[in-house]
């Protein structure tokens, strides 16, 4: 996977590349911590992600839930596999998603 990191003031853009999976999740789960303090919005951009495992999923609830503190968080350009586990998941309810 390929963490694509541009901020712009307390606007924080990650864009992910490949797969988001046991393997990747500690990686981003890492980049996030050194990087989301101060952050008022949280945006990622899933145009070139492949897949999310169950991993993906809880670092992504993980940042979630520290944006609902301190400002908001999105995910744009959801693929319809990554968007089929979003919704068996419930994450549909939890996440903002934009597609």
């Amino acid at each position: 996977m390929t963490i694509n990191k541009n901020q712009e003031g307390s606007v924080l853009h990650i864009a992910l590349e490949g797969r988001l999976d046991t393997t990747t999740a500690p990686t981003l789960e890492e980049e996030l911590q050194g990087s989301i303090e101060g952050v008022t919005e949280l945006d990622f951009d899933f145009s070139d992600l492949e897949y999310i495992s169950s991993a993906g999923l809880r670092v992504l609830l993980s940042a979630q839930k520290i944006m609902n503190k301190q400002g908001k968080m999105q995910i744009r350009n959801v693929n319809s596999d990554i968007m089929d586990v979003f919704e068996i998941t419930g994450f549909t309810d939890i996440l903002t998603i934009e597609k």
